[in-house]
């Protein structure tokens, strides 16, 4: 079986100057975890929860060496106000800061089984499918899993 048989052709994009307030409420609202980044019909990009979480995981790193009791009393505080800054800057970052740039994509004539074998490799839960540079369609684990 050929990917182009069970992949989604509808496929949810963003772009690089979409925000990344924008980008997270498109994933919710569309209850996925990733989607390419593309300009006119060519991939540039994939952003992925996974670089959502990073991005927020390595913003709010707090450093506390050796904490006096005064620091353990004002760290709720600290935290909130940390966590509060932190939204507000990444809502207003960019999708070209926090994608990967790397895409792996496959060819809508590849099949099915190597579409498989890429995405455990790479540990990804995507595809990209494409004809030349051309964005096609999408191909997901769950894709892969109803095709077996």
């Amino acid at each position: 079986m050929k990917v182009k048989d069970v992949m989604t052709r509808e496929v949810i994009t963003l772009t690089p100057e979409s925000s990344i307030g924008e980008a997270a409420k498109l994933l919710r609202e569309n209850k996925i975890s990733g989607a390419p980044v593309v300009e006119g019909e060519r991939i540039v990009g994939i952003l992925s929860e996974a670089d959502l979480m990073r991005l927020f995981q390595d913003d709010m790193s707090l450093n506390l060496i050796l904490p006096s009791p005064f620091d353990l009393i004002e760290l709720p505080i600290k935290m909130h106000r940390k966590l509060e800054e932190t939204v507000k800057k990444l809502a207003a970052s960019k999708v070209k800061d926090v994608m990967t740039r790397k895409v792996i994509t496959i060819d809508e004539e590849a099949s099915v089984e190597e579409a498989a074998r890429l995405m455990a490799k790479h540990n990804i839960n995507r595809l990209p499918v494409v004809r030349g540079e051309k964005l096609m369609g999408i191909i997901t684990r769950g894709d892969v899993i109803k095709a077996l």
